[in-house]
């Protein structure tokens, strides 16, 4: 398969790129951080890009949505990615519709991915228990009650927790902290009784909450799939999930390299442009071999998802590793050649690097992937 864009993928990356760059900018973005608004997104906004079909977008026909794949929403993603767009896209598209796509039943799917679809309906996955994301250590408990099951743990970094309408939680029903085998998933709705949840506002001026579960009771239907089997569809969950946000961080690293490339052409010292600097000339052509790398490694992820390639946790290792790398020097260099202003916030320059290092710990970091890439390859 070529790594090319067809033309309908075209049409929709310059769609978004019309859209996003008008409705929902870094502008916006300023003036929802500086609001103090408490969901970090503008459901108005939010509201237009259902309309155009993009929660949709992946989530296939049968169950009310577009059936365009994966690629498509990457694309759109990845503009997302450049204009800093706040949204539930990430969150209840990427993760929350894909987890019960992949682990939830026929009625799960039916009466859920098409509220998604619609923008009805948000959905959040609750996985992470700890600072470092280990999805096999998960420690929250699920317990059988006659026909119901009982939930208690703690989860946090939960994306636009307060905004959720339900919650995918991943508890163990077996096994010790570690194992992949015991793992379950449950559809929890956001006001179930013993459900607490506490905002947080990250440093990208998103938003996302810590779920505190003191003995949640959920029906037998609230199961996804078999008790203690999630790991397999969970696992697929995730590696869509990292190469979703590889997209984002790649469009946000095309974005800051443009403007430094700008801001570098006219900012002048000791009489001169300091883009005509050669220490600064390699440093550009570097990471521009860097961002080529990275659309290829992206684009080719995207693709495996479509196709099942069976080799898809390599390429969500190697995407999610590579632009988490990329996505770092290239706000790293953006501020540094910004001088002093790229560390003040009349510059967006700082905006992006703060979004860079959320994005590169969401569903593990460069650290996690390129261990998990090496041991997929067998080193």
């Amino acid at each position: 398969m070529t790594l090319v864009l067809n033309e309908e993928q075209q049409m929709l990356k310059e769609s978004a790129a019309g859209f996003l760059a008008s409705k929902a900018s870094v502008a916006q973005l300023r003036k929802l951080r500086d609001s103090g608004d408490e969901l970090s997104f503008d459901p108005a906004v939010w509201k237009e890009m259902v309309d155009m079909g993009w929660a949709g977008i992946a989530i296939p026909e049968a169950y009310g949505g577009l059936g365009y794949g994966y690629t498509g929403l990457g694309v759109v993603l990845e503009q997302a990615g450049r204009h800093l767009s706040a949204s539930p896209l990430e969150a209840s598209v990427l993760v929350g519709a894909t987890a019960i796509n992949c682990l939830g039943t026929e009625a799960q799917k039916t009466n859920w991915l098409a509220a998604i679809a619609a923008g009805e309906k948000q959905v959040s996955l609750a996985l992470q228990e700890s600072g470092a994301f280990d999805p096999a250590g998960v420690t929250a408990s699920a317990t059988r009650d006659g026909e119901a099951f009982v939930i208690s743990g703690e989860k946090r970094m939960v994306l636009d927790a307060i905004s959720a309408d339900a919650f995918v939680v991943i508890a163990r029903s077996g096994g010790v902290a570690g194992d992949s085998a015991g793992l379950s998933a449950f559809l929890v709705p956001s006001d179930a009784a013993g459900l607490s949840i506490t905002p947080c506002e990250m440093v990208d001026s998103r938003q996302c909450g810590t779920l505190t579960l003191n003995g949640v009771q959920v029906p037998a239907d609230a199961l996804m799939g078999a008790e203690g089997d999630a790991w397999p569809a969970l696992e697929r969950t995730l590696d869509i999930a990292a190469i979703g946000f590889s997209a984002e961080l790649l469009g946000l690293s095309l974005e800051a390299f443009e403007r430094t490339m700008d801001y570098i052409r006219e900012r002048k010292q000791f009489g001169q442009v300091i883009g005509s600097f050669q220490g600064l000339q390699h440093r550009a052509a570097h990471l521009f071999a860097e961002l080529e790398l990275a659309r290829s490694i992206v684009l080719k992820a995207l693709q495996a998802i479509d196709s099942d390639d069976a080799g898809l946790s390599r390429y969500a290792s190697a995407a999610k590793a590579k632009l988490s790398e990329v996505a770092r020097l290239a706000s790293n260099e953006g501020v540094q050649m910004h001088g002093g202003v790229g560390m003040t916030d009349e510059y967006d320059i700082g905006l992006y690097l703060k979004r860079a290092r959320v994005l590169e710990h969401l569903m593990g970091d460069y650290y996690y992937h390129l261990d998990r890439f090496a041991r997929i390859g067998g080193y």
